[in-house]
């Protein structure tokens, strides 16, 4: 199943993010990640969605969402010709012996601790899908008591713009 990045500018104001999720429940279709913004207009929001299936299945999730009133504009964004990044906070368990291997990933990683104690530690990662992914791997044999994503932000880059 392949994923598809939806960049979707909407008038901002009540409701419209529960018309969006009321049509993906109507029509069977799951949504993997989900980001909503005001954007540098103070009366238009960008909701980026990540869904999976096929590409016929996004062309009818795009043809619904263009029905929409609210609905201002739709991308399709590819990973190839966009800039992503997502935003986790991980708390994982620490003690002495796994102390110094954790905070030499964190470094390498380019990781931020925001919070530590004797007991765990809470790390921010921002980065790509995969990275923040393989952090999270990465740190699960040492005991993930907590973990939290933002879901991708996604812009177009430039060059594909003009």
């Amino acid at each position: 199943m392949n994923k598809y990045i939806l960049s979707i500018l909407v008038e901002n104001h009540p409701g419209v993010l529960s018309k969006m999720a009321g049509l993906f429940t109507r029509r069977g279709y799951n949504i993997d990640s989900l980001t909503v913004s005001i954007t540098d207009d103070p009366s238009i929001s960008r909701m980026t969605i990540v869904v999976g299936g096929d590409e016929q299945i996004t062309e009818q999730i795009v043809k619904q969402l263009n029905k929409l009133v609210d609905v201002i504009k739709i991308l399709e964004l590819s990973p190839e010709k966009s800039v992503s990044r997502e935003v986790a906070l991980i708390k994982v368990t620490i003690d002495q012996s796994t102390r110094s291997f954790i905070i030499e990933t964190v470094n390498i990683f380019k990781c931020n601790i925001v919070e530590m104690n004797t007991k765990s530690m809470i790390i921010e990662i921002t980065g790509d899908e995969d990275k923040v992914s393989s952090f999270i791997e990465l740190m699960r044999p040492y005991g993930i008591k907590e973990v939290v994503r933002t879901g991708l932000a996604v812009l177009q880059r430039r060059s594909e713009m003009d």
